[in-house]
């Protein structure tokens, strides 16, 4: 049996599973028995939609009424790449030279590893239950289409009236040491299609043709050179990446009838999905000729902007992490999306986790130091969130 309040035991069983998106791999099974064990109740539960994968997730709760805290995190993993290219195997759990090394190491089973042990032995110095809820919102399609996994284990919570005041999301937030960075926000994210229709013909006669390349290269250029913004109080600038260029054009002879190229926006609240379509529209219409036929097609996105906004619950993580690791986190929005984009539509969200410099690279790895020095953090945490009247005065 694994020790319930020992970080480094539990990563490494957790990291043994091999929970490649969006196999279960066993890692849930594991979480059930530790949290179980612990005195938490434990449902797990699938979702499926046409067309996507069915995934499995769990939900665990001790406790009952306000405060109530919740964890989130994922134990679904990248895939490792090439095995035989590590140091030591994906899914080995290999302790060397005091680093943990494998496949989720840092995102994020050692941090959901972190947050159970400080959880249960806050349970055990505290008669076994908190004073209020404690409870874990984990997923297995965080690195998936994120479709069937947190998005809709909120939903299924709010629909058995299941109510959070706060949430820690265990994401690798810190660049370099532990305790450079928390994030307080997300920027948003629209991926598009930027499509000139021209006319095919024979290259020797172009006259006879009308070549699209060219019309999409001045306005990929238009695009890329005029910033969105420059940037807001809490949000570095807006930009966009273009990410591929196609013609379909296997015959060198020929000038293709359409051009396309894919792009995507990570953005800043200076701006709205709408309020970007609007301004990417307006602006390749002053580009583009008249008579020339262009289009801008979006995907659908579920990663809007948000900001968590400053209270005492994100004063105590952040005082947590100080006492800690002797170090004041920046309070960032840098970096891609997260569950938080869904989370936040039920309560305040705070993330904080590992280090994430070795994150869906080969030899992924976290200091052993590390998951105990989070685990302390995260015991700091579930200790003030429960002092008598927090949720109270948080108002939040």
């Amino acid at each position: 049996m694994i020790a319930s309040t020992d970080p480094v035991a539990i990563a490494r069983e957790l990291i043994r599973c091999p929970s490649v998106t969006p196999a279960e791999g066993g890692a849930l099974q594991l979480l059930a028995g530790v949290l179980e064990s612990a005195g938490f109740k434990v449902e797990r539960l699938r979702f499926s939609q046409p067309g996507t994968a069915t995934v499995e997730n769990l939900y665990a709760r001790i406790g009952e009424g306000s405060p109530h805290l919740v964890f989130a995190g994922h134990t679904d993993v990248v895939p490792p790449g090439e095995s035989s290219a590590w140091t030591h195997p994906p899914f080995s759990g290999e302790i060397a030279g005091e680093e943990l090394y494998g496949r989720g190491a840092a995102d994020m089973k050692g941090a959901i590893a972190c947050f159970v042990a400080a959880a249960t032995a806050y349970l055990s110095d505290h008669d076994g239950k908190p004073d209020g809820s404690l409870s874990f919102l984990i997923t297995g399609d965080e690195e998936g289409a994120a479709i069937n996994g947190t998005a809709k284990l909120l939903k299924w919570a709010a629909e058995h009236r299941i109510r959070f005041d706060q949430c820690l999301l265990g994401e690798p937030t810190n660049a370099q040491r532990l305790g450079d960075a928390m994030k307080i926000g997300r920027r948003g994210s629209l991926n598009g299609t930027l499509i000139v229709r021209g006319k095919q013909g024979h290259v020797a006669y172009p006259q006879h043709a009308e070549n699209p390349i060219p019309v999409l290269v001045a306005l990929m250029t238009r695009l890329m050179s005029e910033p969105l913004d420059h940037g807001s109080e809490h949000f570095d600038p807006s930009h966009l990446e273009f990410t591929s260029v196609d013609v379909g054009n296997p015959t060198v002879n020929l000038i293709p009838a359409e051009a396309r190229a894919r792009f995507n926006i990570r953005y800043n609240d200076r701006h709205s999905r709408d309020s970007l379509k609007r301004l990417l529209k307006m602006r390749c219409r002053s580009a583009a000729a008249r008579g020339t036929r262009v289009s801008l097609e979006f995907a659908p996105s579920n990663a809007e902007v948000f900001l968590t906004a400053s209270g005492p619950f994100l004063d105590l993580v952040l005082k947590a992490v100080v006492e800690i690791t002797g170090q004041t986190p920046s309070l960032s929005t840098s970096g891609g999306t997260s569950d938080a984009r869904f989370i936040k539509n039920y309560c305040p969200v705070v993330e904080f986790g590992l280090i994430g410099r070795t994150i869906h690279q080969i030899d992924e790895r976290v200091a052993l130091s590390d998951l105990k020095a989070l685990t302390a953090i995260y015991r700091l945490v579930i200790d003030r969130y429960f002092d008598e009247g927090f949720a109270v005065a948080s108002g939040q």
